[in-house]
C-alpha cells in the first residue's frame, strides 16, 4: 500500500510503498481507505509542536472513510464490505493498539485510527458504520471537525434561548460550531478571524457579525459589539493569546468560555483570577464530548434533512501525492478543511 509517513519533524511527509501488511490482531480491522480529512492536529504532529515524539517514524490522519476489507478476532461492530468513518474519539467497541508496519528494515508506527495511506489497520472503537444517505466525502467531517464542534454546541453549551455567543477561529471546528448554532434561536452570533474569506463564509452560514480581527483588540471588539460581553464564547484558533481573548470575551456572572483547541506544548494561558472571582468561566473540551456511535447518525440525520450545510466546509481537494501541499496550505491558513482523495475510485455509490 502507498503511505504518508513522518520520518522526521518539521520535514516533509514521505510517501512510501509497504509492501506486507501485518496480521489482524484481536479488535482491529483492516480498512480500505477512500477519503482523508486533514486538521492542524497533523500539521502540529508534523512540526514539533506536541512535543517530544517517541513513535517516529510513524502513520498520520485521524479522520476518513473507507471500507472494511477484513475482522480481527472478536470484532462484531462491522462486518466485511461495509463502509464505514474513522475517527479519533473513541465509541463502543475493543479498545486496541493500530497497526506496526514493516519499511525497509524499519518499524513504522500507527495510533489507533491513522488515514493517509492507502490501507489501514483501525481499532475497533474508532469506526462508527456509515449512516444511509450520507457521501462519503462529506462523511471525513464526521470523523473529527463536526463531532468536536457541533459537540461542543450540542454536548456541552446545549444552548438556550437567546444567548449571544463569540467564536474564535473560522477553521473547521470553528465553522462546525457556526452552523450547529444555526439550528437554536441564537440572539447574536459574532465569527473573529484573521482571514477575510473564512468571514465572508461565515456570514453566509449563519454570523449575525463578522470581526476581522487582525490589528484589533478582539476583547475590545466584542464589548462594543455586545457591551459587558456575549454569553459564550467558543474558541477553536489553536493560540494560547486567543484563548485568553475568548475568555475576557464572556460576560460576568456566568459568562462561559469553551476552548476546543490544543497550542503547541509549552505555550501557556494567563488569567487573572479576579476575572474569575467576578465569575467567568472558563474550560475546554475533549472531541466536544462526542459519543460516535450517538452523535454521528444524530448529526447524519441533520445533514439529510438540509439542516446542515457541511459542503461549504470543504475547500479543496488533494490527492495522497499532494498531502505536503495540503499540510503546507493549512498550515498557512489557506483552507478551512483540505480532503485528501486516497482512493477515490473506491467511492462507486453515491447517494
Amino acid at each position: 500500500m502507498k503511505a504518508a509517513v513522518l520520518f522526521q519533524p518539521n520535514t516533509p511527509l514521505k510517501i512510501i510503498e509497504i509492501q506486507n501488511l501485518p496480521e489482524l490482531k484481536l479488535g482491529q480491522v483492516l480498512v480500505d481507505v477512500i477519503y482523508s480529512g486533514l486538521c492542524h492536529s497533523q500539521v502540529m504532529e508534523a512540526t514539533g509542536k506536541r512535543g517530544e515524539d517517541k513513535f517516529l517514524p510513524h502513520m498520520l490522519g485521524h479522520e476518513g472513510v473507507g471500507i472494511v476489507r477484513a475482522v480481527g478476532d472478536s470484532v462484531t461492530k462491522v462486518a466485511v464490505g461495509e463502509k464505514v468513518i474513522m475517527g479519533w474519539v473513541r465509541g463502543e467497541g475493543a479498545d486496541v493498539p493500530g497497526g506496526v508496519y514493516h519499511y525497509k528494515n524499519q518499524i513504522i508506527n500507527s495510533g489507533q485510527v491513522t488515514t493517509f495511506s492507502e490501507q489501514t489497520i483501525v481499532s475497533e472503537n474508532c469506526l462508527v458504520r456509515l449512516p444511509d444517505g450520507l457521501p462519503l466525502d462529506i462523511a471525513v467531517l464526521m470523523g473529527c471537525a463536526l463531532p468536536t464542534g457541533a459537540g461542543l454546541v450540542m454536548n456541552e453549551i446545549q444552548p438556550e434561548p437567546n444567548k449571544t455567543y463569540a467564536i474564535f477561529g473560522m477553521g473547521g471546528i470553528g465553522l462546525s460550531a457556526l452552523i450547529t448554532l444555526r439550528l437554536f434561536n441564537t440572539a447574536r452570533v459574532i465569527a473573529l478571524d484573521v482571514e477575510e474569506e473564512k468571514l465572508a463564509l461565515a456570514r453566509e452560514l449563519g454570523a449575525t457579525d463578522i470581526v476581522n480581527i487582525s490589528g484589533l483588540d478582539a476583547v475590545n471588539s466584542v464589548h462594543q459589539l455586545i457591551p459587558g460581553g456575549v454569553d459564550y464564547a467558543i474558541e477553536a484558533s489553536g493560540v494560547a493569546s486567543v484563548i485568553e481573548q475568548a475568555f475576557m470575551s464572556v460576560r460576568d456572572r456566568g459568562g462561559l468560555c469553551v476552548f476546543a483547541s490544543h497550542p503547541p506544548k509549552g505555550d501557556l494561558i494567563r488569567l487573572d483570577p479576579l476575572t474569575l472571582h467576578r465569575g467567568k468561566q472558563i474550560r475546554g473540551s475533549w472531541g466536544g464530548s462526542s459519543l460516535p456511535d450517538r452523535d454521528i447518525p444524530k448529526l447524519s440525520e441533520l445533514y439529510r434533512k438540509y439542516q446542515l450545510p457541511l459542503e461549504k466546509l470543504i475547500s479543496k481537494r488533494y490527492s495522497l501525492d499532494e498531502i505536503n501541499e495540503a499540510m503546507t496550505d493549512l498550515k498557512n491558513r489557506k483552507i478551512n478543511r483540505g480532503l485528501i482523495e486516497i482512493q477515490p475510485d473506491l467511492d462507486i455509490a453515491k447517494f
